[in-house]
């Protein structure tokens, strides 16, 4: 049977194996994208992309944070779902009012 460290090597290898094999596949997908819309004339606007003179939507949220997270992260409390650090928090029995700003 493989040791810890030999079987973490062959992940490892495999891994960086995985990433080359999706950056190929990827600048392939992208190839054929960019050939087919220069086929049929498509722009990325066209796409719903960006197009030069509009400036992309303001973030929704108006709610000034009043929470930071042990790393920094910034919560306005409002509803929805807690993000993880609060859900953290929580399960570990402390309270989120130790994190008041």
């Amino acid at each position: 049977m493989a040791s810890y460290s030999e079987l973490m090597a062959q992940a490892q290898t495999l891994m960086a194996q995985a990433e080359q094999a999706r950056k190929d596949e990827l600048a392939s997908v992208i190839a054929d994208i960019k050939a087919k819309m220069k086929q049929f004339g498509i722009s990325v606007a066209d796409l719903g992309g960006a197009s030069g003179g509009k400036k992309p939507a303001k973030s929704k949220s108006v709610s000034a944070p009043k929470y930071r997270g042990p790393n920094g992260e910034l919560w306005a409390g409002g509803p929805g779902r807690k993000p993880e650090w609060v859900r953290a928090v929580l399960a570990s029995g402390k309270s989120v009012d130790d994190y008041l700003i």
